[in-house]
């Protein structure tokens, strides 16, 4: 019989309706499982079993008598620490952050809290979310599940872990240039970065989104109905639309893929990263899509542009503090942030106008296709200590070449395993949608679920 912490939210439900067992009994079993693996991986923040027991017990109370309050009603949960809950201080993942309790749940803590979901921790994250790493100023060194001397990714780098070693079914993590599939890239995972504003999130931003982490499609899309519920708070955030997010059924007939592999800089493309994607797209084909392979939508210009923009955003924020606690920023950072210093006026404008270019170019490549099949990560994994595969503060973003894009032009992108290295180390494929089409990304993915053939069963603490 599967463990109770393996089961999938869909399954737990179908549980729960059935009496087989109550949210407290998963709980409790979640509980265990964590305590065996969190030595080893370190994925949680502000841990809350007592707070959490609490909120089982009454959803216990309420599927004991028929009463569930929705589709999440006593399903476990963590959220990314990031994303505010009330109570709870914010550090960003850094030590540089003042640590005062936030006053109210964030839009996606409030929507799932709402829901009944079993909010039992937070997750880490590397400083300010801006490394694709597990590295932190604030957390301890956050690993990864398949082999602990590698990393997880980032930022969204405790959800991806928790989702790998069986934290429950589902998890919350944020994306402004990969951060939530890059880590399910490299957790085995599935992930899905909504079009901006498909997930009403505060405080609002160019690029950034929330999206759901999980091992199966179906949780994920579960988690989109209740997140993609609106709130006042998100000025960037679309109109509510009424999607039926289970519906997952898709004829992959006629589909229009373009196959997007090299893209002429940034991190090479590993042998095996480039086989498993070719085989996803070819498994596409073979149930009656068109695959056809197409360019880039990012240069080095681009990208470059992304890194000044970025680094002088990060520069503001640090030249803004105290010498004493500025030193405590991860070193990693300091440096990257620091070349924002010297920039002018221009060069940061210059930077910040390649969002735009990216999403022209985004615009142009979907004009004729309904889908893109990517790589996730250019490598297929790297040391747990590194901030990023090249560990170099002075080119930063060689790796989110495939990722960043979409943040940028305001696609749907999903990350879901596509294989395997000949250690048994996840790769994870990309799937891109037209803006707004995070129903049909869904779709994709279940399709492919079903192509891509057996899993390799989930990794299982060490021993203690």
């Amino acid at each position: 019989m599967t463990a109770l912490h393996d089961l999938s939210a869909v399954e737990l439900l179908a549980g729960y309706h059935g009496k087989q067992f109550s949210p407290s009994d998963v709980l409790e079993d979640v509980l265990v499982h964590v305590a065996k693996w969190e030595p080893h991986i370190h994925a949680l923040y502000a841990f809350d079993p007592d707070g959490a027991r609490a909120i089982a017990k009454a959803s216990t109370e309420r599927w004991r008598k028929g009463e569930p309050i929705s589709s999440l009603d006593g399903v476990p949960i963590t959220i990314k620490e990031n994303i505010a809950t009330k109570g709870v201080p914010v550090p960003l993942g850094a030590a540089t952050t003042t640590l005062t309790p936030a006053p109210i749940d964030a839009p996606q803590a409030a929507r799932v809290r709402e829901a009944g979901a079993v909010i039992f921790s937070k997750t880490t994250m590397p400083d300010y979310g801006m490394l694709s790493s597990g590295l932190s100023s604030f957390h301890p060194l956050t690993r990864n599940p398949w082999d602990v001397r590698m990393n997880p990714g980032g930022s969204s780098s405790g959800a991806g872990a928790a989702g790998a070693a069986g934290y429950g079914p589902l998890h919350l993590g944020t994306d402004i240039g990969g951060s939530v599939r890059l880590p399910a890239c490299w957790c085995g995972i599935f992930a899905l970065k909504p079009s901006l504003g498909r997930v009403p999130i505060d405080p609002p931003y160019v690029g950034r989104v929330t999206g759901p982490m999980t091992r199966t499609v179906d949780d994920a899309a579960l988690l989109m109905s209740v997140l993609s519920q609106p709130d006042w708070r998100d000025g960037m955030s679309l109109p509510p639309a009424d999607i039926d997010w289970p519906a997952l059924d898709i004829s992959l007939k006629g589909k229009r893929i373009g196959l997007m592999l090299d893209l002429g800089f940034g991190d090479r493309l590993e042998d095996e990263v480039r086989a498993t994607v070719t085989a996803a797209a070819r498994a596409f084909e073979s149930a009656g899509a068109s695959v056809r392979e197409v360019a880039g939508v990012i240069t080095r210009e681009t990208l470059d542009g992304l890194d000044a923009f970025w680094r002088a955003r990060s520069w503001d924020d640090l030249s803004k503090m105290p010498p004493e606690v500025r030193a405590k920023a991860l070193p990693y950072i300091y440096q990257w942030a620091e070349g924002g210093a010297n920039l002018s006026g221009v060069d940061v404008v210059r930077g910040f106008n390649a969002t735009m270019t990216i999403r022209a170019a985004a615009a142009q490549l979907f004009a004729d296709l309904d889908y893109v099949i990517s790589p996730v990560s250019p490598v297929v994994k790297f040391r747990a200590e590194n901030a990023a595969p090249r560990n170099d503060p002075q080119k930063p973003f060689e790796h989110i070449i495939y990722t960043v894009p979409w943040n940028m032009a305001e696609n749907p992108a999903a990350s879901i395993n596509g294989g395997y290295d000949a250690e048994g180390f996840p790769i994870g494929v990309q799937i891109i949608g037209r803006r707004f089409d995070d129903l049909g990304v869904l779709r994709m993915a279940k399709a492919f679920e079903g192509l891509r053939g057996a899993q390799k069963p989930w990794p299982a603490p060490p021993n203690n």
